[in-house]
């Protein structure tokens, strides 16, 4: 299906309302102004000051006001990885994120999206962006309404598991593709028959070391699979599921925080040391164990304080 979007001032969308007035029709969604339904094309603006032509139509409709629309800006984003195609950011696509990996608190998370053309709109208009350019206070107010717009998948791994698989000799790489691959299946299961244009993967390891990692499991996910860095910046996809990804890792950050009685510090730095040898010495190692990457380099050097605060 052919997706236009034009970037438009309110005196044009309000032309465009006027010009399409005998077919409006009522839409619901979050942050449309108004909705048209032609024979071949669906016509939605938004208030943003998008205006989304989709059908056969679209090229068609969109040339009406395209000589009036406002530049399209355009980033230039150094990525690694798939070539894509020149139009990828207008299709179907389910992408997949992780997040947790580098925190020494908290799980990893991985959710796969789907998001439809059709919806690409409404997923930006909602406030769908690279989520390095979100608050996580912004990413906990939209995530519930990308949740109930996007077919999606969230898991997360809880640090009592992931130190248990983590110590049968699992790296964090075949953890995450494990996970990748478990997300995408239940996303490709929600959506059946729908099948999306692609699958955009942000990419932390090569193909080849990717599928090596889930060469054991019983339904590898591989048709029109594509990998890629910065991936959020290629499509809405990915970019929601970082987002949905780091909603899953804040809610568990925040059950642990009522746990300890105190927020947890984010990343694996001194400050990070420094907390983990306070919850050590007030609750015990077994606690501290289940809530973070044992593994880390953070569990020694915590050790190290701990004892001398003992000493």
């Amino acid at each position: 299906m052919t997706n236009i979007v034009l970037q438009l001032t309110t005196d044009i969308q309000q032309q465009i309302k006027t010009h399409y007035q005998s077919s409006l029709i009522e839409r619901h969604a979050p942050g449309v102004i108004f909705a048209a339904k032609l024979s071949d094309t669906a016509i939605t603006a938004y208030k943003s000051g998008k205006v989304m032509f989709q059908g056969a139509g679209a090229e068609r409709e969109a040339a009406r006001w395209s000589s009036i629309a406002a530049p399209a800006t355009t980033k230039t984003t150094s990525t690694k990885g798939d070539k894509l195609p020149t139009n990828f950011a207008t299709l179907s696509v389910i992408g997949s994120d992780e997040t947790g990996t580098g925190d020494y608190f908290g799980p990893v998370t991985v959710a796969a999206v789907y998001v439809s053309a059709e919806n690409i709109a409404l997923v930006q208009e909602i406030g769908v962006k690279d989520s390095k350019q979100l608050t996580d206070d912004y990413m906990r107010q939209i995530a519930p309404d990308l949740m109930k717009v996007c077919p999606h998948s969230i898991l997360t791994l809880r640090n009592d598991k992931y130190n248990e698989i983590q110590a049968r000799g699992y790296s964090q790489g075949k953890i995450k593709a494990l996970l990748h691959n478990q997300a995408l299946k239940h996303v490709l299961t929600k959506i059946e028959p729908e099948k999306p244009n692609y699958i955009l993967i942000d990419q932390f390891a090569e193909r080849g070391i990717y599928y090596n990692h889930i060469k054991n499991e019983k339904n590898i996910i591989r048709e029109n699979v594509l990998f890629s860095t910065k991936a959020e910046n290629l499509h809405v996809a990915v970019a929601t599921a970082s987002i949905l990804a780091r909603y899953a890792f804040l809610k568990e950050m925040d059950r642990l925080a009522e746990m300890v009685g105190f927020p947890l510090q984010k990343g694996a730095s001194g400050k990070v040391d420094v907390m983990a040898a306070k919850i050590w010495l007030k609750h015990g190692e077994e606690v501290l164990k289940s809530m973070t990457k044992w593994h880390f380099a953070n569990t020694e050097k915590a050790r190290k304080l701990l004892q001398k605060k003992k000493g």
